[in-house]
């Protein structure tokens, strides 16, 4: 008998999420079931009661009280008959939270779960359970058994799905394997080990059954190994220690040789027996057993060393076989991260170092939603940013320091920047706000050079200069309800519109195609992308404006969500973005695409931001990140090497000075070089 709190105690008043009134009509309906040897009467009485004991992942403390009663109840019915019972305390088990049992019923609710353990193993291997639940099942007998691989109760893959998502133990970073399941067919590489340390449950175990249904030949051939692992684990009764792997293998393999119909059990076998490999954290770069990234902060997860065997690919899906050793990385550091000021490899060792620009941080500028750089000759490059306050600051790009600011000229908050180098010499700073303004700022002084003007619906979200053949600077402005127009600066004057489609429109840019003459381009709210020439008076004239290919962009399935220009040592470059985190490069001339370009990974999907530059005597650097992501990607499109870098902050945008990156986030701020140190 399981020690139990009695029916009749006033405890019960005290315990959240159960009535003792619905907990006697329960046991009469599971007493009649027994003795009758069937009834559903139970089972409709049964969501409702399991619905109180836990709700929404939250397990009340009347289950510590409820469950040795019910437990006792459902053991003795037909095992084929409580197969969902089990599988529901399996959740039950696992829950993310789930109450301390109080002292005085620790030792009932002990006593229930060693007996629930042997009622489930027993339901498991005397009914036949559709495969996807008979995996529940298998879980559940584990979560059970006390293993933390219980946890995987509730990530279990169904067989709609492809992807997989894993959090890396150290760093907490997910990674997402998108086709992980779609190539069933794979033959694994090696499996897993099961360390002599494991013992042997001394107490006794209800496993030994389970071993023994364990047939090798219930995979097919190349999986003998596994089954082996499987078989060694139910000998062992599956103790706490097991490696997470070795406990998929058995999952797996109950799975196969208990569930039905045949044939699909056996597919879903192999897909769970493909988590007994091994995944790369795309952050830190280590790499753990899928199993580790399944599971919440295990407690005996794996060395972070990439095992013989073990096979990744640039997303950290298990792959092929690429023996290294172990503490050694075979190629060259592409993974950083922010450790305060500094930017550090994987491996700790220091890369280059960032700077925090002077009063850009909480209190003063916040964040800062618009970016520009302002070249002066002779003199060095100021930074302008601006944000949700109105205000404008101008940093002096070689420390950080600040030159002007913060500037309440602005009546709105600021949403777009641009910097305009005029003939006679003069540079001028142009910032567009969310209510439509325009201003023109002169960065020498930090004055407004005119009043701001414009009212614009929908805001001034995208804007640019460019140089028409006639020696004039022109401004370019562009709303999300599709008025693209051109301005004299220093009046202010309109002096014409683009985008005769009106085409909502979400980003800009000016592309030079010669020294005196530069294109627009631009992208829509329907991932479209649009060329015009501001030299031409009629904006449907093309004048020298080239379409991207339709054809290159269709095929590669591109919806294009932000431009920016790229100015390598041999010509400009036109780069798009969309929001999956591919990087297109294109000739502006010719409309056609260039290179392979920057494939998707995991943490690229959003809105995109986009920058380059080319540092003195080096290749030309585009730099990626997603809108409130934390993440970089720096990607050299001549060598096609790429650097991933993670940051404490929350981007907003993206600029380039030089060698240095300017990233505008949630706090201000912060420079970085593309070359590191």
């Amino acid at each position: 008998m399981i020690p139990k709190l009695p029916l009749d105690s006033p405890r019960w008043r005290g315990l959240d999420g159960v009535k003792v009134e619905e907990i006697q009509v329960l046991l009469e309906e599971l007493a009649s079931a027994a003795a009758t040897g069937g009834g559903d009467a139970w089972r409709r009485t049964w969501p409702d009661v399991s619905g109180g004991l836990m709700d929404d992942g939250v397990v009340a403390d009347g289950a510590c009280a409820a469950l040795p009663h019910l437990v006792e109840a459902a053991a003795v019915l037909p095992p084929g008959q409580t197969v969902d019972f089990w599988v529901d305390l399996g959740f039950m088990v696992t829950a993310d939270y789930r109450p301390p049992v109080p002292a005085d019923l620790e030792a009932g609710f002990g006593a229930a779960l060693r007996l629930a353990e042997r009622a489930a193993i027993r339901s498991l291997l005397t009914a036949g359970t559709p495969g996807q639940v008979c995996a529940q099942l298998v879980v559940s007998c584990v979560a059970l058994a006390g293993h933390p691989m219980g946890e995987v109760l509730w990530r279990l893959p169904d067989h709609q799905e492809s992807g997989l998502l894993l959090s890396c133990p150290d760093c907490g970073s997910d990674t997402e394997i998108p086709d992980f399941f779609v190539d069933l067919a794979r033959e694994p590489l090696q499996a897993p080990l099961l360390p002599d340390a494991v013992h042997v449950r001394q107490e006794g175990h209800p496993w030994g059954e389970a071993a023994a249904a364990l047939r090798e030949e219930a995979l097919g051939e190349g999986w003998e190994p596994f089954l082996r692992v499987a078989r060694d684990v139910a000998v062992r009764g599956v103790p706490p220690e097991t490696p997470g792997q070795a406990v998929l293998c058995l999952v797996a393999g109950l799975v196969a040789v208990r569930g039905t119909p045949q044939r699909s059990a056996g597919e879903l076998a192999r897909r769970l027996m493909a988590l007994t490999g091994h995944f790369s954290c795309w952050d830190c770069e280590r790499t753990w057993t899928i199993a580790d990234g399944l599971t919440e902060n295990p407690d005996n997860a794996l060395s972070p060393h990439r095992p013989a065997g073990a096979r990744t690919n640039s997303d950290g899906a298990a792959a092929g076989a690429e023996p290294a050793a172990a503490g050694r990385t075979s190629r060259a550091a592409t993974r950083f991260r922010q450790e305060e000021n500094v930017v550090v490899a994987a491996d700790g060792t220091p890369w280059g170092r960032i700077s925090v620009f002077s009063d850009s941080g909480p209190g003063s500028s916040g964040s800062v939603d618009a970016l520009a750089v302002v070249s002066r000759p002779g003199r060095p490059a100021l930074v302008a940013g601006g944000g949700d306050k109105g205000v404008v600051c101008l940093w002096d790009v070689t420390d950080g320091r600040l030159v002007h600011g913060p500037l309440p000229g602005h009546p709105d908050a600021v949403r777009s920047m641009t910097s305009l180098s005029l003939p006679d010499g003069r540079v001028l700073l142009a910032t567009g706000g969310d209510s439509g303004t325009i201003a023109v700022w002169d960065p020498l002084t930090g004055q407004p050079v005119r009043e701001p003007a414009g009212d614009w619906p929908g805001g001034v979200t995208a804007m640019c200069s460019a140089v028409v053949p006639d020696g004039r600077t022109l401004l370019v402005t562009a709303t999300p309800r599709g008025a693209v127009r051109i301005w004299e600066p220093d009046s202010g004057e309109c002096l014409g519109s683009l985008n005769p489609y009106g085409s909502p429109i979400r980003s800009v840019t000016a592309v030079p195609i010669s020294a005196d003459h530069a294109l627009i381009a631009a992208s829509d709210t329907a991932g479209r992308v649009h060329v015009w020439d501001p030299a031409v008076d009629d904006p449907w004239d093309r004048g020298a404006a080239v379409q991207l290919s339709a054809r290159a962009l269709a095929e590669a399935d591109h919806r294009v969500a932000a431009v920016e220009a790229v100015l390598t040592p041999d010509r400009t470059l036109l780069a798009t973005a969309d929001n999956l985190g591919v990087v297109m490069l294109w000739d502006p001339v010719t409309g056609a695409p260039i290179g392979d370009g920057l494939p998707s990974s995991t943490g690229t999907a959003g809105p995109p931001l986009v920058t380059a530059a080319t540092p003195h005597g080096g290749h030309t650097v585009l730099v990626t990140g997603i809108r409130h992501g934390h993440r970089l990607r720096m990607w050299e499109p001549e060598t096609g090497a790429v650097r991933h870098v993670a940051l404490d902050v929350s981007l907003t945008c993206l600029a380039t000075a030089g060698a240095d990156l300017i990233v505008g986030h949630d706090r201000g701020v912060l420079s970085l070089s593309l070359i590191g140190q």
